[in-house]
């Protein structure tokens, strides 16, 4: 990718993060859940803003993740929903704060906030 157009979606993506942040924060009661979305892999987190530590993630890099590999992109996401919210609630964590990081609410993201949800997260 080049030209100005990959730079402008970026700062634009960076923007709408800023804009997402100001609004929400994790607190000792309910953590942030960030995601991450690249054009191949899908990361997410559960983050405690006040100390600043990552109480769980999960992510589709994971040698667990492999035999899901042959599913469509959504699919995977769905997959990371439900072993993210899984391992939230094996630490004690059952709300969050959802933080989208600047994507658009559709997608992988949506699989991925519903999976987590339909498995026990409450956000």
């Amino acid at each position: 990718m080049s030209g100005k157009g990959f730079y402008r979606r970026l700062e634009g993506r960076e923007r709408r993060k800023r804009r997402v942040r100001k609004k929400i924060s994790g607190t000792a009661e309910r953590q942030r859940l960030s995601v991450f979305r690249s054009n191949r892999h899908f990361y997410c987190q559960v983050i405690d803003d006040a100390k600043g530590h990552t109480l769980a993630s999960a992510s589709t890099l994971e040698k667990d993740f492999k035999q899901y590999w042959n599913l469509t992109k959504t699919e995977q996401a769905r997959k990371l929903g439900e072993i993210i919210a899984k391992r939230a609630i094996d630490k004690g964590i059952t709300s969050v704060v959802f933080d989208r990081d600047g994507y658009k609410y559709h997608g992988r993201v949506k699989a991925l906030a519903e999976a987590a949800r339909e498995n026990g997260l409450i956000f």
